[in-house]
């Protein structure tokens, strides 16, 4: 039963579609990775100096404050004393991350389209192209176009 299960498992993990997905899978975390960077270290210090020198990752709301007065000057030092803290400098991070992800996947998705366009619209030309152009007439055995209807040897009426 076991060994049965393990063969199941083997040939499950080994299919094509699965190792694709896994290698999708990588590609995308690490995508991810660059993608938080770009948006964390180049995207958002500029803007933030457009604003008026704002951190946004530094933006928060102290729902309850923690040990201490309650004045702190970073979201590090508020969690650090325990206060509870809606970090919506983070999310505004993490929507402008998801926003460059999805762009980014529209423009792959859409060069997909175009080449598959593309190749359908070749296809077609290429079955066109191996259509054929003529045929046997059945009277007198002549070639003549597909598109006749009478035959330019025997005068034949040809059925469609």
């Amino acid at each position: 039963m076991l060994k049965g299960f393990m063969n199941e498992f083997k040939k499950f993990a080994m299919r094509g579609n699965v190792i694709d997905m896994a290698v999708g899978i990588i590609i995308g975390a690490a995508f991810g990775k660059i993608v938080d960077s770009l948006v964390k270290d180049i995207i958002m210090p500029p803007i933030g100096l457009l604003l008026g020198k704002v951190d946004f990752s530094n933006l928060y709301l102290v729902l309850k404050d923690g040990v201490g007065d309650g004045a702190y000057n970073s979201l590090a030092a508020a969690q650090a004393a325990g206060a509870v803290t809606l970090n919506y400098g983070l999310f505004i991070n993490a929507v402008i991350s998801f926003m460059i992800v999805a762009f980014a996947v529209f423009i792959l998705i859409k060069g997909i389209n175009n080449l598959r366009a593309k190749m359908d619209k070749q296809d077609a030309k290429d079955a066109a192209a191996a259509a054929p152009k003529t045929k046997t007439c059945p009277y007198c055995c002549s070639e003549i176009p597909v598109a006749a209807v009478r035959c330019p040897h025997c005068t034949s009426d040809l059925k469609k």
